[in-house]
């Protein structure tokens, strides 16, 4: 269930993340389209105002009939280039026609009918004519003037420039587009850094900023000029390099959280279940520790049991000799339960850093002879051999000489239990500028990959199901490991099962 749970949040957290980006891609979309809608529309009004002021004086010095308003509009635009001039006419009519009334007792009223009619002509010329100087007046007055036009004068201004014929580079400039542009979009409030280019029939004009590359992804674009009536296609179009870190902005942070308690949640849950498991591993370790442990301490304890009622025996106790053979045994069963405490309190004393580890100058090489001696009546009784190659002499470091020896023993004892036949130990002794290295080599059962990750952890020992084929608390490993830190070196394992395995020891000499 708190998987279940846990892959619910995160599912959550994941749609959430993607939505609220989403969101924020369509949002910034959507704000960087109006902002080029209205950059159209301001360029459009700039443009069409600039039109109509080269006509002012026209329209407020012409002379109107009374009755009949009649305007003549001629607008000439000159190509050099190609010595043409285009030549748009507007002519419109505003006739005014009074009606008196139809008999006497309607002749003192009338009805004026006013008609309005015009007509558009567009051509070209090849002789070019000259061009009458422009009016130049502030934005306010070419408002004012384009707004006190009458409907009439104002059609044929807007249908003139409608169907005018001028290029692009003419109409805009490059400071004029990007000044709109950046108001727009700050008005939006899109304040980031942005390339545009203008393009005409979907070729690249010279107005675009420096750094516009028409091959960039996210492209923004709106069309310019839309209500022109000749066959141009204008387009603007803007990208934004750092869009994607925009987007990210006011997000920023609660992806950030979202994203943080995530990984704690997940990490709190993985830790959960990692000491579960762990602690299911120490109570089976611990449950076999303590079964192994009254084994142990059962046969002891029914030997002792035995002696004691064989002394109690009136013919024993007459014999002197077989009262002190049982008390020998007596003394080395209660010697073998001591050694079996002692490794326990051992291990105990060592995980409190209670235990007396005051270090002097030894020879290596003497502790482990010290070593070889006391395990050399288990190696005869099992038929076993020793042997010691390299460096033996001057071998010399900061040690404690009772923990040490103990260290060698365990690792001997072990390669002469754990062997299936005659064991045949090799110790080989390297003596580096820093190091002594020994590797205690046997040719035993070996150990599998598995336990050779946990052969130094307490009370861990390797089992064939559930049987134990050697007995022991799994606690020797543990202590040599533990010692060896203490006195700066290291321990780690190389086997392969069913050929043995070697145990190499590093330990640090005299500077």
């Amino acid at each position: 269930m708190m998987s279940i749970a846990l892959v619910g949040i995160i599912t959550v957290q994941v749609y959430w993340i993607s939505n609220a980006i989403e969101i924020r891609k369509k949002q910034f979309s959507n704000d960087v389209s109006y902002a080029l809608t209205k950059t159209n529309e301001v360029l459009y009004k700039r443009d069409f105002v600039d039109f109509t002021v080269q006509f002012m004086d026209f329209f407020q010095t012409k002379k109107f009939v009374k009755e009949t308003d009649f305007s003549k509009f001629v607008y000439e635009q000159i190509n050099t280039t190609t010595n043409e001039t285009f030549r748009f006419s507007s002519t419109g009519i505003n006739e005014k026609i009074t009606y008196k009334g139809l008999n006497d007792f309607f002749s003192n009223d009338s009805i004026t009918m006013s008609s309005v009619s015009s007509s558009n002509q567009v051509y070209k010329v090849k002789k070019a004519t000259n061009n009458t100087e422009l009016s130049k007046v502030n934005a306010v007055e070419k408002f004012t003037f384009f707004n006190n036009l009458s409907e009439i004068d104002k059609m044929s201004l807007e249908d003139t420039y409608h169907n005018k014929n001028k290029s692009i580079d003419s109409r805009l400039t490059t400071e004029a587009v990007a000044e709109v542009l950046k108001n727009e979009l700050t008005a939006r409030g899109i304040d980031l850094s942005f390339n545009f280019g203008v393009f005409d029939n979907g070729n690249l004009t010279q107005i675009k900023s420096k750094r516009f590359n028409e091959d960039s992804p996210s492209l923004f674009t709106t069309a310019l000029f839309t209500k022109d009536r000749n066959e141009n296609a204008y387009a603007l179009t803007v990208v934004f390099p750092k869009k994607r870190s925009y987007v990210f902005s006011d997000i920023g942070i609660m992806l950030a959280l979202s994203i943080f308690f995530t990984l704690i949640i997940m990490l709190a849950f993985a830790s959960s279940i990692y000491q579960l498991v762990k602690q299911k591993q120490i109570s089976e370790i611990k449950t076999d520790f303590i079964n192994n442990m009254t084994h142990e301490f059962k046969t002891p304890i029914a030997t002792i049991n035995l002696a004691l009622d064989a002394i109690k025996n009136p013919m024993i106790m007459g014999n002197e000799a077989s009262v002190m053979k049982y008390v020998t045994m007596i003394k080395e069963e209660n010697k073998r339960m001591h050694t079996q405490v002692e490794n326990v309190l051992r291990i105990s004393k060592l995980e409190k850093n209670q235990l007396d580890l005051s270090k002097s100058t030894v020879d290596f090489v003497e502790l482990l002879d010290e070593a070889i001696e006391r395990v050399s009546l288990l190696l005869q009784a099992n038929d076993g051999s020793l042997s010691i190659s390299g460096e033996k002499y001057g071998i010399e470091g900061l040690a404690n000489e009772f923990h040490l020896v103990n260290v060698f023993v365990n690792i001997l004892e072990n390669a002469i239990k754990y062997s299936n036949k005659s064991p045949k130990i090799n110790i080989f002794i390297e003596n580096t500028s820093k190091f002594v290295i020994f590797k205690f080599s046997d040719e035993g059962i070996g150990l599998g990959k598995a336990a050779q990750k946990q052969v130094f952890e307490k009370f861990y020992r390797e089992q064939k199901g559930n049987v134990h084929d050697v007995k022991g608390h799994g606690l020797g490993l543990a202590y040599v490991k533990e010692i060896i830190e203490n006195h700066g070196g290291t321990v780690f394992v190389e086997s392969e099962k069913g050929k043995g395995s070697t145990f190499i020891i590093n330990l640090p000499l005299l500077p």
